[in-house]
């Protein structure tokens, strides 16, 4: 079977994870959008399985979660009238967790925003850590029932809750309608500090995700048609945040200040990563011509 050479497959993914559309980065490497939605595919199953490894046991003392909006192959209310939405169509919601001090992404979930998700996102985050956390949410509301059936008591859980008010005086239908005028902090669980009840580093990284996968982008036809390559991207850039990148203000990746990892890695690790999970090729089949004498 043909392969692409290392190097072309490093600037695929490194376009990838750097913002660009699948078709962008095909016309830019000259390669078929089918090569790079098939190493899109082989990327994000190495890395969510090596995400799902190596990211356990994290010492982390603060924890901020939110959830950041997208879309696939139609909006929601767009569905009905689409022309055979494939399964998984409509709004999709990427739950996140980062440790605080670390900026580590701990756990990330690709579903729906529905109390069934948040159980599952939950309970995949308690998995990860291995001594109490001080967790901050926002106010929605099945996190609370979430986050009891995952910890137990064994969380000092707060939320943070903005209030809204009108927009501005002459805001155009671009600005928000609403605006943010204050927060409140409430304690839900254990005996949180309420200095550190905060959701700004979780926010500021579902920032940093819009910009780094273009699937997230607002306004724009670089959505995702299948809910299974978002999901894939998704674990690609989760790995490369977390292992690839020098954070600014930390000087080290992620899971350098988090303990996870001691070495800086690079895109051309992750294509080992892919190689490693290949299988192996096998031997090509020979055939032998009976010789039938007379």
């Amino acid at each position: 079977m043909n392969q692409l050479e290392t190097s072309k497959r490093v600037l695929i993914l490194t376009m990838l994870v750097e913002g660009m559309s699948m078709r962008s980065v095909s016309r830019t490497a000259g390669v078929s959008i089918n090569t790079v939605s098939k190493l899109l595919i082989d990327a994000g199953c190495a890395c969510a399985e090596y995400h799902d490894d190596a990211v356990r046991e994290v010492g982390s003392r603060r924890v901020q979660c939110d959830e950041i909006w997208s879309f696939c192959y139609a909006k929601r209310r767009n569905v009905a009238s689409a022309k055979a939405p494939p399964s998984g169509a409509g709004d999709v919601w990427t739950w996140t967790a980062i440790d605080s001090d670390a900026k580590l992404l701990l756990a990330y979930h690709v579903g729906n925003r529905t109390a069934a998700s948040a159980v599952e996102f939950m309970a995949d985050l308690r998995s990860r850590l291995v001594n109490r956390v001080q967790l901050t949410t926002d106010g929605f509301n099945p996190y609370v029932e979430a986050v009891e059936a995952a910890f137990g008591s064994d969380v000092d859980f707060a939320r943070l809750v903005k209030v809204y008010g009108e927009a501005s005086p002459g805001a155009d239908d671009h600005d928000s309608r609403l605006r943010c005028i204050g927060i409140e902090k409430t304690r839900v669980q254990g005996r949180p500090d309420l200095r550190h009840v905060s959701t700004s580093h979780v926010e500021r990284h579902n920032l940093t995700i819009r910009m780094g996968v273009r699937r997230y982008a607002r306004r724009t036809n670089a959505f995702s048609k299948k809910l299974e390559n978002h999901a894939h991207m998704c674990a690609l850039f989760a790995v490369h945040y977390n292992f690839c990148r020098i954070h600014s203000s930390l000087k080290v990746s992620p899971a350098m200040a988090a303990g996870v990892s001691d070495t800086l890695r690079d895109v051309r690790w992750v294509v080992d990563l892919i190689d490693a999970r290949a299988p192996e090729p096998r031997r090509p089949a020979t055939y032998c011509r009976r010789q039938v004498s007379d």
